[in-house]
């Protein structure tokens, strides 16, 4: 069973409510893209070598197709080394969970990215309808918590947790950094991968145990699922 908050899916709802009531917002008062395009036009201005190749780098890894080997990566181990193909699958899910929830808040939203063009030192210029929220960041969220859910328990749970919050911030500065996203996008991000990261809980430790019974069956399996 993952841990699970207390009124799941009134929580998630509401998680998904604050993320379209903020997106609305920014997309629709007048000079709000404006306002936040200051931020990164500053941090463009201050640049500098050793940044930037940590920012590219996290730019590359948790994106679509990084992100992909490493739920792959780990979901084999669980699978083949430690014989826990219920933690696969769950890990599996809870981590992608957040570019699913990004995609769809993105369909919803359609946030131009900010302007290349009006940066100083543009990294890696993006254009398009994607800019709320932030997929990688979204990514990092639900990645923190699958990696936490794993390791809670062990000796590991509190590096697993102080590890996932470092990582998620700094996640979240790169994509500034790198000026491709606004701040609201990824405040957008964290409430998405909060919503992803509750509702995914919540639904797999009620539909989980009944598929896996219906797939397998046995004592060996079910296990697992306690």
């Amino acid at each position: 069973m993952l841990p699970q908050a207390p009124h799941w899916l009134a929580t998630a709802l509401l998680l998904a409510t604050a993320v379209v009531a903020l997106g609305l917002t920014v997309q629709l008062i007048p000079g709000a893209s404006t306002g936040e395009l200051g931020v990164d036009q500053d941090i463009s201005r201050h640049h500098v070598a050793l940044l930037t190749g940590a920012a590219m780098a996290l730019n590359l890894l948790f994106g679509p197709a990084a992100g992909v080997l490493a739920i792959g990566a780990v979901a084999l181990f669980l699978l083949v080394a430690r014989g826990a193909p219920v933690n696969a699958v769950a890990f599996s899910l809870m981590a992608s969970s957040g570019w699913v929830a990004s995609e769809l808040f993105k369909l919803l939203i359609e946030r131009q990215r900010p302007d290349p063009t009006l940066l100083f030192d543009p990294l890696a210029p993006e254009i398009g309808p994607d800019s709320f929220p932030s997929g990688h960041v979204t990514f990092a969220v639900t990645l923190a918590f699958a990696v936490y859910f794993l390791a809670r328990g062990t000796r590991w749970s509190k590096f697993a947790a102080v590890g996932g919050v470092v990582v998620t911030v700094v996640v979240a500065w790169s994509r500034l950094y790198i000026g491709v996203h606004y701040p609201s996008d990824v405040v957008g991000s964290l409430l998405a991968g909060s919503m992803a990261v509750i509702l995914t809980a919540g639904l797999w430790n009620r539909l989980a145990p009944i598929a896996w019974r219906r797939l397998q069956g046995s004592a060996a399996t079910r296990r697992f699922l306690t």
